[in-house]
């Protein structure tokens, strides 16, 4: 089981500005981990854990920006708050647009990092929170054998007994048989339920998948 508690990374080649950031976040009573460079970060960061990522724009080898878009493209949804003191506002712009939580510039003013890392966390475990409910109706539906998730597909599109059979070419008692296990599989009770599950599975996955 993924470690949920909140880790809070500074990826920063500064390694003075690095520990003074970390302390001042851990006045805040959360556990914060540093980095000197972006490869360090993917090689030795756990990406499950919720909280935000405090990122440096120019490293050396990777910069911020470049592992913004790696993490895009494994997925991560991590927060991300840039600092830096070379940035413009279409650099701003693009980090934004690729969903960066922030942009602030350094030197950073206490009180707004540790507004901007609290809302961040927040979000973070309201995301995990809902990928857990989402793994749970995945792992539910999961448990379904392949005409048992066909049938109760076709039931939560409002079909009934007799338009499943003749549509899949089967007993009308075989559609009953396997849709009694398929609802009991899933703690369903009526088919308005398995229509809310279909829909909840539906609209979160859709809704991971955007960048």
């Amino acid at each position: 089981m993924p470690d949920t508690s909140v880790l809070i990374r500074i990826v920063d080649d500064d390694a003075e500005f690095a520990a003074s950031q970390k302390m001042l976040i851990e006045t805040l009573g959360w556990e914060v981990a540093t980095y000197s460079d972006a490869l360090e970060f993917l090689k030795e960061d756990s990406l499950e854990r919720p909280g935000c990522l405090i990122l440096d724009v120019r490293m050396p080898v990777m910069t911020g920006l470049e592992l913004q878009q790696e993490l895009e493209k494994r997925g991560c949804q991590l927060p991300i708050i840039f600092l830096s003191a070379h940035g413009d506002i279409d650099m701003a712009v693009h980090t934004m647009r690729h969903g960066a939580r922030d942009f602030l510039q350094k030197p950073v003013e206490p009180q707004r990092l540790l507004s901007q890392v609290t809302k961040a966390v927040a979000t973070s475990i309201r995301q995990t929170n809902e990928f857990d409910e989402l793994q749970k109706l995945v792992d539910r539906i999961d448990k379904l054998s392949n005409r048992e998730r066909e049938i109760a597909k076709l039931v939560s599109e409002g079909l009934r007994n007799k338009e499943i059979a003749r549509k899949l070419g089967i007993e009308e008692t075989t559609v009953k048989m396997h849709r009694a296990n398929a609802m009991a599989k899933l703690a369903a009770n009526t088919s308005a339920e398995l229509t809310r599950l279909f829909t909840i599975l539906e609209i979160k996955s859709k809704e991971r998948r955007q960048p």
